[in-house]
């Protein structure tokens, strides 16, 4: 009999199909001792236009391909391309191409992991009698959030039926995740003990049971850039090696985030995108001149690179040059930041961001409340960083720590190599009970 296969529903967006891939590799190398199997992984195409949201796309098909991962990009169906697209409407149409795609495939299906986003999708697997797993690219609380909601919605029941219409939460389609047979986050038990143990004690899902809950962070993509390779290093890199160590503050606002000129007095790497094109939820590659203050480049020669368009952010990150993180807060920037250790200086942008801020602030304390950042606000927090006071101090000590911490981890016998067994493990006994062990 064929090795099993798990497949894979990444969603299209960047930061969300990465992780998603990443996690995918880390069951394979952990969970590996359990058994032999594969990994299949169905790209639902983006509805997307624009040109920057195609690259995107195109970057991380390349991710995608090798490692013991087959790759499949599923047809594309038609769609209303006359109004903003519904993500769940979206992926609802792409419900037969999946079906057929895991119905067609030569390996036993052991288990379906199905993105966050795609989670319209789990009736294909359960009427395919797959067992199914969501994947949360972010924090353990917004799982806790997403188990939380239909206790709430119950609740207000009484209130919300003297409304007239709908009620809805913008941007959250509702999420079927307590049906699913298990939860793989991307966070660790170091970073979000107490929201980890509410979800297992049932205090998210009172009078129900919430699905085990397989916390594997941090999954990154951290392979080091081969020295002598016949690629040159990227510009970003080849600027801070020129700097002195612990010298440089580094402003990033993900694949989504961008915003006008701000003042900087400290060396600065600072990547700066445009605002999207048509109606394209992407960046597109900044123009400098529009966006910045005039003389605002010429000012800061020699003391700072303003970098327009895509840049290798873990690479960087990495970088002895690099001393402070000011970050949108997506989950991918600070599970990268609070691996190497450096410092963050929280600015949320949009999405999920202001709640992985409060996980930032509240949990890992490397940072201070704040909502609307003016230039002065953004001149302190810089310098707090950057320079040598207590607030600093204790950020670095923070993040030495958070470092320590996120690579215990994913050691053998740490939390999250333990969870990755466990979550492999239960995928593959679930293929063993419903398969036969006939000989090939």
């Amino acid at each position: 009999m064929p090795s099993p296969t798990v497949v894979l529903l990444p969603m299209w967006a960047p930061g969300h199909f990465s992780s998603m891939l990443q996690a995918g590799r880390r069951l394979l190398l952990r969970g590996a001792g359990a058994a032999v199997f594969t990994l299949t992984a169905l790209a639902i195409p983006s509805p997307a236009l624009a040109s920057e949201a195609a690259s995107s796309e195109v970057r991380c098909c390349e991710m995608a391909s090798g490692d013991g991962i087959d790759f499949r990009r599923l047809p594309a169906v038609e769609h209303r391309a006359d109004r903003p697209v519904n993500p769940s409407e979206y992926i609802r149409l792409y419900a037969p191409r999946v079906r057929e795609a895991i119905a067609g495939l030569s390996a036993p299906v052991a288990a379906v992991v199905i993105e966050l986003f795609g989670t319209p999708l789990l009736d294909v697997a359960h009427d395919l009698a797959v067992p199914a797993y969501v994947y949360f690219a972010s924090t353990g609380a917004t799982v806790a959030l997403m188990l939380r909601l239909p206790a709430i919605h119950e609740e207000v029941a009484a209130r919300l039926r003297e409304r007239q219409g709908t009620v809805d939460v913008p941007g959250m389609p509702p999420v079927p995740v307590a049906s699913a047979r298990g939860i793989v986050v991307n966070t660790a038990a170091a970073l979000e003990p107490g929201v980890l143990v509410a979800i297992a004690d049932g205090r998210c899902t009172p009078g129900d049971r919430a699905p085990p809950v397989y916390p594997i962070s941090p999954v990154l993509s951290l392979k080091p850039r081969v020295v002598d390779d016949d690629r040159p290093p990227h510009e970003c890199v080849r600027w801070l090696d020129g700097r002195p160590p612990a010298s440089v503050m580094f402003l990033r606002f993900g694949s989504r985030g961008w915003m006008s000129a701000v003042q900087a007095r400290e060396s600065f790497l600072w990547v700066l995108r445009g605002p999207p094109a048509g109606s394209s939820l992407y960046q597109t590659d900044a123009n400098i001149g529009d966006l910045l203050p005039d003389g605002f480049l010429e000012r800061t020669k020699g003391k700072g690179l303003v970098w327009q368009s895509w840049d290798p952010e873990a690479e960087i990150l990495a970088h002895a040059a690099v001393d402070g993180f000011v970050t949108h807060c997506g989950w991918n920037s600070i599970l990268e930041s609070l691996w190497h250790g450096v410092p963050m200086a929280p600015w949320p942008l949009y999405a999920e961001q202001p709640l992985n801020a409060f996980e930032l602030l509240r949990a890992v304390c490397t940072g201070r409340d704040g909502s609307f950042v003016e230039a002065a606000e953004l001149e302190r927090a810089v310098r707090s960083l950057m320079g040598g006071s207590e607030e600093g101090r204790k950020a670095r000590e923070k993040g030495v720590e958070m470092k320590a911490a996120c690579r215990n981890a994913v050691e053998e016998g740490g939390t999250s190599h333990a969870a990755t067994q466990r979550v492999v493990q239960d995928m593959l006994g679930s293929y063993l009970t419903q398969v036969p062990n006939t000989p090939d």
